[in-house]
């Protein structure tokens, strides 16, 4: 991070144990993370074979996670736990992809419950970036250092290097997320683990008053 001039900063602390998620914007957050507290990832299976990333993340000790193959959440459980009992804190993201950061996407339930089936506390953490430098008119978070959608890796890796003064802020929840049902209540609890990242990201005013009109439509 020092190397490529990104500058990162980071409001409360990372948990010393059980799980980390967090919204999702880019292949950076994977390096972002790693660079402000030791971890373990969980993540999807295809990232394995993705160019310098799937490199980055398997050096990083990533639990691979292929969907649509029996017994693959019990393998995430068994590898989430494994780190847990190495005190290293998971982390990983709900949203099963990423996006341009222009709103949160709705949680996937199933390594959430991985994640409290195993009794781990599950606290919630925000990522966004932005620019202390002028890149020019034609470069945003959004396109240049988001990746998201059907756009090729590589080139996008090759623009995100030319930029300059990329700046990363990483958010923690206070405390654990306080559930009000178990994992048997899997739609419950990933309604309740969006709001608690989604929390994090809204800082005016309007911001709440959107996060609150979204949950409507859960």
């Amino acid at each position: 991070m020092r190397g490529m001039g990104i500058e990162v900063k980071v409001s409360g602390s990372f948990p010393e144990q059980g799980a980390v998620i967090s919204n999702h914007l880019s292949y950076l957050d994977i390096v972002v993370y790693a660079a402000v507290h030791p971890c373990v990832f969980v993540s999807k299976a295809e990232i394995k074979s993705w160019p310098v990333v799937g490199w980055m993340t398997t050096m990083s000790g990533t639990v691979y996670v292929e969907r649509g193959h029996g017994g693959s959440a019990i393998k995430a459980r068994a590898g989430m736990q494994a780190a847990v009992d190495a005190g290293l804190p998971v982390v990983f993201f709900p949203e099963g992809t990423t996006s341009d950061g222009s709103g949160l996407l709705k949680f996937h339930s199933g390594l959430l419950a991985q994640a409290m089936e195993g009794g781990a506390p599950v606290t919630a953490a925000y990522i966004r970036y932005g620019f202390r430098e002028d890149n020019g008119p034609d470069v945003s978070v959004a396109d240049d250092v988001c990746y998201w959608g059907d756009r090729n890796m590589l080139a996008h890796i090759f623009t995100f290097l030319g930029l300059r003064g990329v700046r990363a802020e990483v958010r923690f929840a206070e405390r654990p997320i306080e559930f009000s049902s178990d994992a048997l209540h899997r739609k419950q609890a990933a309604v309740e683990a969006w709001a608690a990242v989604a929390a994090l990201g809204a800082n005016t005013f309007g911001e709440r008053e959107q996060v609150a009109e979204e949950m409507r439509h859960f």
